[in-house]
């Protein structure tokens, strides 16, 4: 009973790094995408043309990917775990805004151009600040 009591706090703690770490690469790259303008679009995915509206949507999104970069990724060193994180957010260009959100809202899939390479690199940076936020927390909690 003591293995699944820990393993469930083990689990929950691994679910509020994710939340935190999520939104700490979500907040990095949301000022990205205020900055070029695409916070309206992605409040698009819910109806909505609000940069404020975008900037929520954008947060929720953030934070649960940080949890399932938080209970998939094992604890790995520095490196590994900023290089996971990288490779995690480029997953996410390519799933999110060349995937999904296009498919969602009816427009061309796979459309790489200016605007998507910038895109490339805000996933990046998220993926990065979300790891990084990963390693401290974990080895606070260790």
């Amino acid at each position: 009973m003591t293995t699944s009591v820990q393993a469930s706090a083990g689990l929950a703690t691994r679910v509020t790094n994710g939340v935190v770490a999520g939104i700490a690469g979500g907040v990095v790259f949301g000022a990205l995408l205020a900055m070029m303008g695409m916070l309206p679009v992605i409040a698009m995915l819910v109806g909505s043309s609000s940069a404020v509206v975008g900037a929520l949507v954008h947060l929720v999104i953030s934070a649960g990917l940080g949890v399932l970069l938080a209970v998939s990724v094992p604890a790995l060193g520095t490196g590994a775990m900023l290089g996971a994180g990288a490779a995690y957010g480029a997953l996410w260009w390519v799933l999110g805004p060349l995937l999904i959100m296009p498919a969602w809202m009816g427009m061309p899939l796979f459309t790489v151009d200016a605007m998507a390479v910038r895109s490339l690199l805000g996933h990046v940076i998220y993926g990065l600040v979300a790891a990084t936020v990963l390693l401290v927390l974990r080895r606070r909690h260790a």
